[in-house]
């Protein structure tokens, strides 16, 4: 059995790691370094960096694999996403296998493993199971509010932390004024009522090239697609997120 640790990285900025995490990834055999492309290899670049900041142990070592890509035509969503993660957690038992004396296994995951990430769904496919262990990090809800100097709440108010689709499918929750929006490809917010309602987005967030714009959202809307376009076709990938107060 290995011990696997799942390890928070923040969004991006290495500024954004805790002294538990620094303390995980030195004390790691070997650490995996997902790619998922050309298009997105400074990806991959960030966290070389990231280890390359903090790491002190001469004797961890890296294994980069290639990150399989999900079956978007798939009709059932949820079915692809079961297969996709079946598919990475096979390349992480191969990519680990190589290296058998590895006995401390660390992955660096932006955020927080725990919201809003399959990391740990990926690792309960694994067999035989490891020994698990979870460092949390700066969440991109944590970097959004702290990017726009907001609270995520109001006074004695509740908030809901959803994807873009479940925004496009089910609408805005009854009884809530505020939304958090993670995993959203799709501008949904521009398939709301946009009146009393005001966006706080960000993209990037938390990393030098960030991108944050505020207002109300029928005047925020065009400047927020115009700008995410600009920006996916200069870095060939992007990480957005936002809030929504009516």
């Amino acid at each position: 059995m290995i011990d696997l640790f799942l390890i928070g990285i923040g969004t991006g900025n290495p500024d954004h790691l805790t002294l538990q995490a620094i303390k995980a990834l030195n004390g790691a055999d070997l650490i995996l370094i997902p790619r998922k492309g050309a298009d997105k290899a400074d990806l991959a670049e960030l966290r070389r960096e990231i280890c390359a900041g903090v790491i002190a142990n001469p004797n961890t070592r890296f294994a980069e694999f290639d990150l399989p890509k999900r079956d978007a035509a798939n009709p059932d969503y949820r079915e692809g996403v079961e297969q996709w993660h079946d598919a990475i957690a096979q390349v992480w038992a191969d990519t680990i296998a190589k290296h058998p004396k590895a006995q401390r296994v660390a992955l660096l995951v932006w955020g927080d493993p725990s919201l809003y990430d399959s990391t740990l769904r990926i690792a309960d496919r694994l067999s035989p199971a490891p020994q698990i262990t979870v460092i949390p990090g700066i969440t991109s809800m944590q970097a959004l509010t702290a990017a726009h100097a907001i609270p995520v709440n109001e006074i004695g108010a509740p908030f809901v932390v959803t994807t873009g689709r479940k925004l496009r499918e089910d609408g805005w929750p009854k009884g809530i004024n505020t939304l958090v929006i993670m995993l959203d490809g799709e501008c949904s917010f521009a398939q709301i009522d946009p009146t009393g309602v005001h966006i706080w987005w960000a993209a990037y967030v938390g990393m030098p090239n960030q991108i944050t714009i505020s207002g109300p959202l029928h005047a925020a809307t065009p400047q927020i697609t115009t700008r995410r376009a600009e920006a996916r076709a200069e870095h060939g990938w992007i990480m957005d997120i936002y809030l929504l107060r009516r």
